[in-house]
């Protein structure tokens, strides 16, 4: 099968064997998947990563233990937990000190014509659902897990930082949400996306608010988002910390002593808050849609997803 393989700040496409499918596993042959931020960090070299990335995705179901998956489109979730630790047994799997992540560490991605998962960590898709929105199951998990880790009342003042991927979906959950949501970002044709979903949202002043939010969410996915968003977010208030970058990140911690800022770094979420925003179609998608390559074209897929203003590029068999 083919398969892509990052390594040395190179992207290339393999021929390797299929998976084996080891028990209470699936085996999946790929729909789609989408290159993430944390894909383009993985091939500049975060986690010292070299391997087949890739962990948005969706696929089809063609060997498993489980009769009720077979033949199903499925998403899955990416955190492959030993479900027998500590962590485990209080829900935490995605904190699992065993765990090995899809795409990211230890686990083969999605990125190939076809992979495994455990059947526990599969989703079944909706036909309601197409496929090309499915594919964003994981992203907007990652979004609605900020909704688990804060308590964000209706009409709550929210800044969010960052108008790429990541950041118009955490502002239309936020939105659906009815927190009073403004995104700020550098791209007016982003920005527009999330007008057009009722978000307010405003191209990033060379002045920033200064203490005027609640709740500030980094989704830069640079080095000077967490510095911008503890000045904007008012003392004792909150700021989730969504971004995934490769560098330092170097910050004066006195203002966040003083105001007793809270910063809660989130990640991955679970899958059925996002599902439901899929099938309610609450979400708009299309237009973040930017390309789609064949897989054999990974390498032009990146070199895509890479490009200044770029939002979601999926490989498609």
């Amino acid at each position: 099968m083919l398969a892509v393989h990052l390594e040395s700040n190179r992207v290339e496409v393999r021929r390797v064997p299929k998976p084996r499918r080891p028990e209470r596993f699936s085996l999946i042959r790929l729909l789609a998947a989408g290159i993430c931020n944390t894909d383009l960090e993985l091939l500049r070299g975060y986690y010292g990563f070299r391997g087949r990335p890739g962990h948005e995705f969706i696929g089809e179901v063609v060997e498993s233990d489980s009769p009720s998956l077979r033949g199903k489109r499925v998403a899955g979730e990416i955190n492959l937990s030993c479900n027998a630790c500590d962590w485990c047994r209080r829900g935490l799997g995605r904190h699992c000190p065993n765990r090995s992540v899809l795409g990211i560490v230890r686990h083969p991605g999605a990125f190939a014509e076809f992979l495994t998962l455990p059947d526990r960590n599969l989703h079944p898709i909706p036909s309601s659902i197409p496929t090309h929105h499915a594919v964003f199951a994981e992203p907007l998990a990652a979004a609605c897990e900020i909704l688990e880790q804060v308590s964000i009342p209706a009409r709550a003042p929210v800044a969010i930082l960052g108008d790429g991927k990541l950041g118009l979906l955490i502002a239309q959950v936020l939105h659906a949400h009815g927190a009073a949501v403004c995104l700020y970002g550098r791209h007016r044709d982003k920005l527009n996306i999330a007008r057009r979903a009722g978000v307010t949202s405003s191209l990033l002043p060379k002045k920033l608010p200064q203490a005027e939010f609640d709740f500030v969410v980094d989704a830069t996915g640079s080095a000077f988002g967490l510095s911008a968003a503890t000045t904007m977010v008012r003392p004792r208030g909150t700021v989730i910390m969504k971004s995934t970058i490769h560098d330092a990140v170097s910050i004066n911690t006195a203002p966040i002593i003083v105001n007793e800022i809270t910063l809660v770094g989130s990640r991955c979420g679970r899958f059925q808050p996002a599902l439901r925003l899929l099938r309610a179609g609450t979400i708009q998608l299309d237009p973040m849609l930017s390309d789609s390559y064949a897989l054999h074209r990974a390498a032009k897929a990146f070199a895509r997803a890479s490009e200044k203003g770029v939002l979601k590029v999926i490989l498609v068999p």
